[in-house]
């Protein structure tokens, strides 16, 4: 049988596949790892649905006026004594991680970059298409197993994993994503539960044999029950694979406005389970933009003005170091997007420099490590965090005189909108679009590492501007007619089959009625019609 041959899988009942299981995909898709999805959909999948329900009821909340603050509810909760569970030998340092989608070349190289933590990302770096989701789950096992290589083609070099690598972390998708080639019923599974099941049922006695663990990063929560959900998930999920409570570690990254008031419940809910929380500060501007879109005065400045030092994401940034080393969990600070520019030296030096100061405020705040998007930038996180860690993180620093209020996280940054700023919206959202059609989740453009979560930035921006009627600097009022012409002048840098539907869908995006809540999902909508 030739490897691109669709097998025949034996189907537990209940569960349908509508795509083809070709080559080592059926080293994924068993019928016991099936069977442990399907459990896994039916014990939770209708929590799920109605925590996205939930979600919605706030929005209309947002929209009336509602402004979020600290749980009244969960004042126990904050005010109690209480720590996460114990962290394991290979987490307890996290100075330096690095981030990327799950291809093999990638995965390979991510864990040679040096960097202390791998984030393999099927959530924001991964187009979720069904061979790169089966796949990927085959490149970890391999990598898992330190059997993973790669040969590129068109130069002949092989790449294989060195003697010591970077700690994997797994990052599923959102609650919010399905899994539409899997049907439990007649039902999509979750995107979440089909990534975390396959990863952790394939993997976890290789990774406890080996000192180490099945360990996760949790993205987009917007409330402590949907982390409580999480830990059902993962308690249940132990349980099933006769694992002890705690084998399973994860790291949530607050990176909604929501969350940012339930950092403590969200790590009371999780804390047999919990070793950090990230400050997924890509997304959390998104979501900042997306919760108060319909307010004609939380209009945003550019996304280059949004800074970590703006007084909103400074006390943002400050409340997680907080809340994280008061409960012996670990503070990770945001992504820098920077990528290394070799053509140019001076703009190289310039762009290395951003990042240099970026990274310097976080260590110097007391985080315990920060997440690069390149290899190139391993060196220069890991210089300035050595200089600051005197062990191997820096739980001893608590803040703890610092007072940070609900009216601290709500405090608009000054600035301007601008014709540069908008149309580098437009060029990056095009740009990823065009690649995330095309099966490839990140891209680099203009020397940044752009993903989902920044282009879901540029298309928030430029529909809330669009929508208010926006005024920029020079005095113009953003309108569907500039938008058309920006948009029709920088798709021209850009080519290939998926740039025309990139540059529809994005078009729907900026100028519908009603706010799109996720670019993936029409996006996904697209892929799944394309048959991949």
């Amino acid at each position: 049988m030739s490897p691109a041959t669709a097998q025949a899988v034996n189907l537990p009942q209940g569960i349908t596949l509508t795509a083809p299981v070709t080559g080592r995909m059926a080293e994924i898709l068993t019928p016991e790892a099936l069977a442990f999805l399907t459990h896994l959909e039916r014990t939770f999948g209708e929590t799920r649905r109605t925590m996205l329900q939930a979600r919605h009821k706030v929005q209309l909340k947002l929209d009336e006026g509602w402004r979020p603050g600290f749980p009244s509810e969960t004042h126990a909760v904050r005010s109690g004594d209480w720590r996460v569970a114990a962290i394991p030998q290979d987490l307890r340092d996290r100075r330096v991680e690095i981030t990327g989608p799950v291809d093999r070349k990638m995965v390979i190289n991510a864990l040679n970059s040096g960097a202390n933590c791998f984030m393999a990302d099927f959530e924001d770096a991964t187009t979720p298409t069904w061979e790169n989701l089966v796949t990927g789950q085959v490149n970890l096992c391999d990598a898992v197993r330190r059997t993973i290589d790669y040969t590129d083609t068109a130069s002949g070099k092989r790449y294989a994993l060195h003697d010591k690598t970077a700690t994997l972390i797994v990052r599923p998708r959102g609650w919010h994503l399905d899994e539409a080639h899997v049907l439990v019923d007649g039902r999509p599974m979750s995107g979440s539960l089909f990534d975390f099941g396959l990863y952790l049922f394939h993997n976890a006695d290789a990774l406890r044999q080996r000192g180490s663990g099945p360990y996760y990063y949790l993205p987009k929560l917007e409330h402590y029950l949907e982390a409580r959900l999480w830990n059902d998930v993962i308690t249940e999920a132990q349980n099933q694979l006769g694992l002890p409570v705690g084998t399973v570690k994860a790291t949530v990254l607050i990176e909604t406005i929501l969350a940012a008031f339930q950092m403590d419940e969200i790590l009371y809910e999780l804390r047999d389970h919990i070793v950090g929380l990230n400050c997924g500060r890509w997304d959390y501007i998104f979501s900042v933009i997306k919760k108060f879109r319909n307010d004609p005065h939380f209009i945003l400045p550019d996304r280059a003005q949004v800074t970590m030092t703006t007084p909103m994401m400074r006390s943002y940034s400050h409340l997680l170091i907080q809340t994280c080393h008061r409960r012996g969990a670990f503070a990770m600070g945001g992504m820098a997007a920077q990528i290394p520019i070799k053509s140019d030296p001076e703009a190289n030096e310039i762009a290395l420099n951003r990042v240099r100061l970026d990274k310097e405020r976080e260590a110097g705040d007391g985080h315990d490590g920060t997440l690069v998007a390149h290899p190139g930038l391993v060196p220069v996180a890991r210089e300035i965090f050595d200089r600051y860690l005197f062990g191997p993180n820096q739980l001893q620093v608590l803040r703890a005189d610092e007072k940070i209020a609900a009216t601290d996280l709500l405090r608009k940054p000054e600035g301007t909108l601008t014709e540069a700023g908008m149309r580098g919206n437009i060029r990056a959202a095009l740009g990823h679009l065009t690649a995330w059609l095309g099966g490839l989740g990140c891209v680099p453009i203009n020397h940044l590492m752009e993903d989902a979560a920044t282009a879901e930035i540029s298309r928030a921006q430029l529909w809330q501007a669009l929508r208010h009627g926006a005024t920029l600097a020079d005095g113009r009022m953003f309108s569907v007619l500039i938008f058309d012409g920006w948009l029709a002048q920088e798709a021209v840098a850009f080519s290939g089959p998926t740039v025309a539907p990139a540059r529809e869908l994005l078009r729907q995006l900026c100028t519908a009625t009603e706010f799109p809540e996720f670019l993936t999902l029409p996006a996904y909508a697209w892929i799944l019609e394309q048959g991949l």
